[in-house]
């Protein structure tokens, strides 16, 4: 398998070249790659930095679909394009979501959603638009394995032009790091930080100070 890498906040960077493959998203990266997509209804499920925009991303470009807001309501209604929506709780219109797969479905289009909650802690207005959502098909993104945190680390302080050269540091993250996606990136943005402030070379005892 060819190795990929995550990248959370640079655009030009998510793209397929720049995701990095493991065991937690797996299924859903072989997903969003697949030219032969017979299911079109789908939601990914991951928590927060996770890497699900940059799937969806990955998806929209291998699938013509646009990125559908409010504020394109209309323009896919009226055009028979694939749909992308992100984050789909955030700020939800739920008759609009309705009619939206509604049209995908009327007209044979794919579309993926994804989102940090699942169908289960949401309490839906509109009983219709629940139902069509549980029939969607379910991919979940798990919790981060050594491999990746390890990678993610390596990728995210190189975007940051910090090199750790030892590598009984990365040891040492990963038996104390709390294994979120989240707590990944936080981390790194405290070595930032940290390697600013005292402007040498990382250690245990100055990692210790972060965990």
């Amino acid at each position: 398998m060819k190795q990929k890498i995550f990248d959370y906040d640079i655009p030009s960077k998510l793209d397929i070249e720049n995701f990095y493959v493991s065991k937690p998203n797996i299924e859903a990266y072989n997903y969003v790659t697949s030219n032969n997509q017979i299911i079109k209804q789908t939601i990914i499920f991951g928590p927060n930095k996770s890497g699900k925009t940059h799937l969806g991303l990955i998806w929209k470009n291998n699938n013509n679909a646009i990125i559908f807001n409010d504020k394109k309501y209309e323009y896919a209604l009226n055009n028979r394009k694939n749909i992308f929506i992100d984050n789909f709780f955030e700020n939800l219109d739920e008759e609009q979501l309705f009619h939206i797969i509604n049209h995908c479905a009327n007209h044979n289009l794919k579309i993926l959603l994804t989102s940090n909650k699942l169908l289960n802690d949401y309490k839906f207005k509109y009983l219709d638009l629940s139902s069509r959502l549980k029939s969607f098909n379910f991919i979940n993104i798990n919790i981060p394995n050594d491999e990746l945190i390890h990678n993610l680390l390596i990728k995210l302080l190189s975007d940051k032009q910090i090199i750790i050269h030892n590598s009984e540091i990365f040891s040492f993250i990963l038996k104390r790091i709390n294994r979120t996606y989240e707590n990944i990136y936080s981390l790194v943005e405290k070595i930032d930080k940290l390697s600013l402030e005292k402007k040498r070379q990382l250690t245990i005892p100055l990692i210790r100070e972060l965990l």
